[in-house]
Parts: C-alpha cells; sequence; structure tokens
C-alpha cells in the first residue's frame, strides 16, 4: 500500500475505534446497573462522588508554573546556550511544582474541614 492509503485510513480506524469503545462502555454500563437492581441494589448508591470545585486552583497554579518555567527557561537559553533543553525542561519541571502546590493547598483545605466537623 501506499503511504496517502495508510495516511486515509488511519483517522477513519480511529474514529470507528472511538465508535465501538463508546458503545461498549455503554452496554456494559447498563449491564451493570441492570445487575445491581436484580440483586436489591440501589445504582444511584455509587454514583456518589464528591464535588471538586479546586479545579480552577489547580488550573491557575499549572498555568503559573509553566509561566514561571518559561521565564526560567529563557533565562538559562540567555546565559547558558542551552536552547530547547532550558525550555522544556523548566517548563515540565515548575508546572510540576505548581501540580504538588495545588496538591497541598487541597489537602490543607480539605483537613481543616475534617477538623472543622
Amino acid at each position: 500500500m501506499e503511504v496517502e492509503i495508510i495516511g486515509v485510513f488511519i483517522p477513519i480506524v480511529a474514529i470507528i475505534g472511538l465508535i465501538i469503545m463508546v458503545i461498549n462502555l455503554r452496554k456494559y454500563e447498563n449491564e451493570e446497573r441492570m445487575n445491581m437492581i436484580d440483586k436489591g441494589m440501589n445504582p444511584m448508591d455509587l454514583k456518589k462522588i464528591p464535588n471538586n470545585t479546586n479545579w480552577s486552583l489547580r488550573f491557575s497554579l499549572l498555568l503559573i508554573g509553566l509561566g514561571s518555567g518559561l521565564l526560567v527557561g529563557y533565562f538559562l537559553d540567555s546565559f547558558t546556550r542551552m536552547e530547547e533543553v532550558a525550555y522544556f525542561s523548566m517548563i515540565l519541571i515548575f508546572g510540576g511544582i505548581g501540580l504538588v502546590v495545588s496538591y497541598l493547598v487541597e489537602e490543607k483545605k480539605a483537613k481543616n474541614e475534617r477538623n472543622r466537623s
């Protein structure tokens, strides 16, 4: 086969695979609910997932970390001529630091809420 033909088939196969995956997930979710109903359980008991409102904190600290990483990467590139390595490494390091900080803030908030109740 020629490369162009393979390039056309890749998105088609990916879309078909995605559709089949969604159909199977819905099918097995329905079967699970039906089995729970047969055993006398309430399927809505499993859906009680706590509301996570910390996504804005996590996202903002991640963006702050990425921006700081870009800034530090620029300075490293200017002073040491590291070029792309400085940018990618600092973006990943500072983005990770931002996520760690958001985790620590969320844990502290959860601990304070547990102590209140």
